[in-house]
C-alpha cells in the first residue's frame, strides 16, 4: 500500500468526496461537513468531533459508510477509531457560555430570556434534528413494482408520497420537458418513448413521478411501473436464475406505463439492453406510455446500441438544463415552505445566487438552515445564513489545480494516467489535452510556460494555440470523441467542469 502522510489534506479530500459518495450530499453537509475532522494515518483514520453524544451518533448511524470511503482512499486494512477533539469541544463549550451570558434571544413578537440548556435537553434537541432529516432520508427511493422484495416481517410503512406536477417550478431552463411530462399524461401513449435528459439534480425524475402520479390518480385501474434501470437489471438477472423469464416478461410487457429512471445505468449490461428493446416494442405495440430519463440525450449514449437508441430518438426527446436565478429562486421558496421554514426574501435570495448548480445544493442549504434555526432558536436571517452556509460555498470555490484538470479531463474521456504528458497526437488525446489547457487558462494563475511544462513539456506558444482551437470548437459545437461515442463540445465541457467544482 502507498504510503499516506499524516494530515495529508490531499487524501483527507478525498475521504471526505467518497464519505459524500455514500451517504448522499445532504446528509454528509448536515452531519459531517463542520461537524467532524478527519486525521489520517496509513494504518487508522480519526474522526473527531465536539461530543460524545455527537461520537456515538455517528458511529451508530455512519460507521459502515466512514470504513468503506476510508478503505477506498487510504487503504484495505486502515482501521476507524471515533474521538473526542479537545478544542472542538473548548470551542463548543464557549460558544455555549455565549449564548447563555446574551442577554436576550429574540424569537417573533416576543423576548425571552436566554436559559442554558442542560446536557438532556441539548441531546433531546440534538437527536428531534436528527430524526426530522435522517428519517425524511429513509424514505427517499424511488417506487417500484417490480423490485425484489424480502420474506422477512417488517413494519408496515407508508409508501412515498410521489413529486407532482404542482411542486415543479417552471422556468426557463425547463418550461419545455414541463410542458412535454405533461402532454404526456393527457393522452397515454400519444408521446411515446419520452426521454428527458439533463445533469443530475435539473428535475427530471421530478417530472417522471409526476407522469406517473398523475396516471395513475387519473386511471386507477391500468398497471403502472416506476423502476430505475439498476431495478430493471436486478428483476431482469433475478428472473433469469430463477424467478422465471415468462413471469417477468408478463409483468412488464402488460403495463400501460412504464417508466425508467437513470437510463445511463445500463452501460455494459448487453443482456439487460436486448431485454428492454424488446419489452419496448412489445409496449409500443399495443399503443402504451414509456418514459425515460437519462444524464444525457440518446445520441451520446454509444452503449445503448443501434437498435434501442434508434427507438428512443425516434419518440420525443427533450433535455433539461441547470436552473437559472430566477428558477433558483422560486424553487428555494417552495423547498422553504414544504420544510416549513420561515424564509425571509433577501435570505432566500442569498442562498438562490449562491447554490448555482442544481435544486439538491438548495435542498441541502435549506436543511442545514433550518437545523441551525433549531439549534439555536432563532429565526433564519442573513448573518445566520451566512454564517452557517459558509462552509458549504467554501466547497463551491474550492481552489482549482493543473492536477483536477487533468484528473478530470481523463475521467469524462476515458485515458489513463499520464495520457495528457504523452506525446501521444491522435485526436483521442490531443483534442482532450488542448481542452485541459483551455481550462488551465480558464480555472488557474498559472502562466502559459507552467501550463506547458505540466502538460508534457510544451511550449506557450502551443498553449494559446490550443486556446484558440478551442474557442472555434465551442463556436462551432464540434463533437468530441468519449468513451461511450462522439458527445457534442458543451455537453463535454460542462462534464468536466461538474467534476472540477464537485
Amino acid at each position: 500500500m502507498q504510503e499516506v502522510k499524516f494530515d495529508d489534506k490531499e487524501i483527507v479530500t478525498a475521504l471526505r468526496r467518497a464519505l459524500a459518495d455514500r451517504v448522499g450530499a445532504e446528509r454528509y453537509d448536515l452531519w459531517f461537513a463542520s461537524s467532524a475532522q478527519f486525521r489520517i494515518s496509513p494504518e487508522r483514520v480519526v474522526v473527531a468531533v465536539a461530543s460524545t453524544f455527537l461520537q456515538d451518533w455517528l458511529r451508530n448511524n455512519f460507521r459502515g459508510q466512514i470504513e468503506e470511503a476510508a478503505r477506498e482512499t487510504v487503504g484495505p486494512s486502515v482501521s476507524v477509531v471515533f474521538e473526542i477533539d479537545a478544542y472542538a469541544s473548548a470551542q463548543a463549550a464557549a460558544r455555549r457560555t455565549q449564548r447563555e451570558t446574551a442577554p436576550s434571544v429574540t424569537r417573533g413578537p416576543t423576548t425571552q430570556t436566554a436559559a442554558p440548556q442542560d446536557q438532556g435537553a441539548a441531546k433531546a434537541q440534538f437527536t428531534s434534528i436528527a430524526q426530522a432529516f435522517l428519517g425524511s432520508e429513509s424514505g427517499g427511493a424511488k417506487s417500484d413494482s417490480a423490485a425484489p422484495t424480502s420474506t422477512a416481517p417488517r413494519k408496515p410503512t407508508m409508501p412515498r408520497r410521489l413529486h407532482r406536477f404542482d411542486d415543479f417550478v417552471v422556468g426557463s431552463s425547463n418550461r419545455l420537458a414541463y410542458a412535454s411530462a405533461l402532454g404526456c399524461t393527457e393522452r397515454l401513449g400519444g408521446i411515446s418513448p419520452l426521454v428527458l435528459h439533463g445533469p443530475t439534480g435539473v428535475g427530471k425524475t421530478h417530472l417522471l413521478e409526476a407522469i406517473v402520479d398523475t396516471a395513475r390518480r387519473a386511471h386507477p385501474e391500468i398497471e403502472t411501473a416506476l423502476i430505475s434501470a439498476e431495478q430493471f437489471t436486478t428483476a431482469f438477472l433475478e428472473a433469469l436464475n430463477g424467478t422465471g423469464l415468462p413471469s417477468f416478461r408478463r409483468k412488464f410487457r402488460g403495463l400501460h406505463l412504464l417508466a425508467v429512471d437513470d437510463l445511463q445505468f445500463l452501460a455494459g449490461k448487453k443482456a439487460t439492453l436486448v431485454e428492454l428493446v424488446h419489452t419496448l416494442d412489445a409496449l409500443q405495440r399495443d399503443g402504451k406510455q414509456i418514459i425515460f430519463t437519462a444524464d444525457r440525450p440518446p445520441a451520446e449514449l454509444a452503449f445503448l446500441g443501434p437498435e434501442l437508441r434508434n427507438r428512443l430518438l425516434g419518440g420525443l426527446v427533450v433535455g433539461l438544463e441547470p436552473p437559472d436565478m430566477q428558477t433558483r429562486v422560486g424553487i428555494a421558496g417552495r423547498m422553504a415552505a414544504r420544510l416549513g421554514l420561515e424564509l425571509p426574501h433577501d435570505v432566500r435570495d442569498f442562498v438562490a445566487a449562491r447554490f448555482t448548480n442544481h435544486a439538491r445544493e438548495l435542498s441541502g442549504a435549506l436543511k442545514r438552515l433550518l437545523a441551525a434555526s433549531r439549534a439555536y432558536e432563532r429565526r433564519v436571517d442573513l448573518p445566520l445564513a451566512q454564517q452557517t452556509l459558509a462552509d458549504l460555498m467554501h466547497q463551491q470555490q474550492k481552489t482549482v489545480r493543473l492536477a483536477d484538470i487533468d484528473k478530470a479531463v481523463r475521467d469524462v474521456f476515458g485515458l489513463e494516467m499520464e495520457a495528457l504528458q504523452s506525446p501521444r497526437k491522435g485526436k483521442e488525446v490531443s483534442h482532450p489535452r488542448m481542452l485541459a489547457m483551455w481550462l488551465a487558462r480558464k480555472y488557474t494563475r498559472a502562466a502559459l510556460s507552467e501550463i506547458g511544462r505540466f502538460f508534457g513539456g510544451r511550449s506557450h506558444s502551443t498553449v494559446i494555440s490550443a486556446q484558440k482551437k478551442v474557442d472555434v470548437w465551442m463556436a462551432r459545437g464540434e463533437p468530441l470523441p468519449t468513451p461511450t461515442g462522439d458527445c457534442r463540445f458543451e455537453e463535454a465541457l460542462r462534464r468536466v467542469e461538474q467534476a472540477l467544482t464537485g
